[in-house]
């Protein structure tokens, strides 16, 4: 099980150019940053079509991209390579946004998965595809409004409810799974620290709210992202080799209606449908913590 690491004990060697082209507030940016401080010097960074290439001037020693839809094969012949020229020291790393990880990247992800290739996928989840004028993903949050599920007559925003990747990615049986979030790095960086010597697929999905898509000011990335964890919107917990364990319990959840009603995307959301959000946060909650110290499946 992984352990809280505090941020003084990071490295202070940076990675991440300071000069980059990431939008004001870029919580993407803040997952790269730390990925690239914990893996180091041994890692080769996988991305592809994202709003990675703004933040992505990562200075590791290689670096490679592919299309959209083949991060899993791509880090798949690179791990394999890796392991016949018997360098075990290399990390393949993916820091890959939602749509490249729960939609156009799935069939990949789930191969390698099922296949347990040594490989360590990061995503950093803005929900959308931000990086292309910020079109609904199937990890959008029900409800939102994005330019592909817009408010109007006859549309409400997403009409449907946010993909359990993270569940789904446990039940492939692999030695690590984990959720994330930049509110709270200390949490993050053990379960990167934890994962990083681990042979086989390690998977960990990061809640990196954009203040450009979710429309809120740029100064509240980190308050946003910790306002999700606290409402239970964004459960932090873990997956090791079958078992579950929340790394995070607020005493008490908070209403959903605060945080959504931070963010622009959300401005039409009415009592109802805000209750229905609450509804399905609390059930989810609910059985994390039914399954807490035990089992996933």
């Amino acid at each position: 099980m992984s352990k809280p690491v505090p941020l003084s004990k990071l490295d202070e060697k940076e990675f991440i150019v300071p000069a980059n082209s990431a939008c004001q507030g870029c919580a993407g940016s803040i997952v790269a940053r730390i990925v690239s401080k914990v893996i180091g010097e041994d890692m080769v960074r996988q991305e592809v079509a994202c709003c990675g290439p703004a933040f992505g001037n990562i200075t590791q020693p290689v670096f490679y991209g592919e299309v959209f839809e083949g991060a899993g094969a791509m880090m798949t012949g690179f791990a394999r390579a890796f392991n016949r020229l018997g360098r075990d020291d290399i990390r393949v790393t993916g820091i890959i946004g939602d749509g490249g990880t729960t939609d156009i990247g799935f069939q990949g992800l789930s191969a390698s998965a099922e296949r347990n290739e040594d490989m360590l996928w990061v995503c950093y989840d803005n929900e959308a595809y931000m990086n292309t004028g910020g079109q609904r993903s199937s990890a959008t949050t029900k409800f939102a409004a994005t330019t592909t599920t817009p408010v109007g007559e006859f549309s409400r925003g997403k009409k449907e409810r946010k993909k359990p990747l993270p569940i789904l990615v446990g039940v492939h049986r692999v030695p690590y799974m984990a959720t994330a979030s930049v509110a709270y790095p200390e949490d993050f960086i053990g379960k990167l620290q934890y994962a990083k010597p681990v042979k086989g697929f390690r998977f960990i999905q990061v809640s990196a709210p954009c203040p450009t898509g979710w429309n809120y000011d740029p100064r509240y990335s980190v308050k946003v992202a910790k306002e999700m964890v606290l409402s239970g919107l964004w459960p932090l917990y873990e997956v090791v080799e079958g078992a579950l364990r929340i790394t995070y319990k607020p005493k008490e959840l908070k209403p959903v209606k605060d945080v959504l009603r931070s963010q622009g995307r959300f401005r039409h959301i009415t009592d109802e449908e805000v209750d229905e959000i609450q509804g399905e946060v609390d059930e989810f909650w609910g059985r994390l913590q039914e399954k807490d110290g035990g089992p996933l499946f």
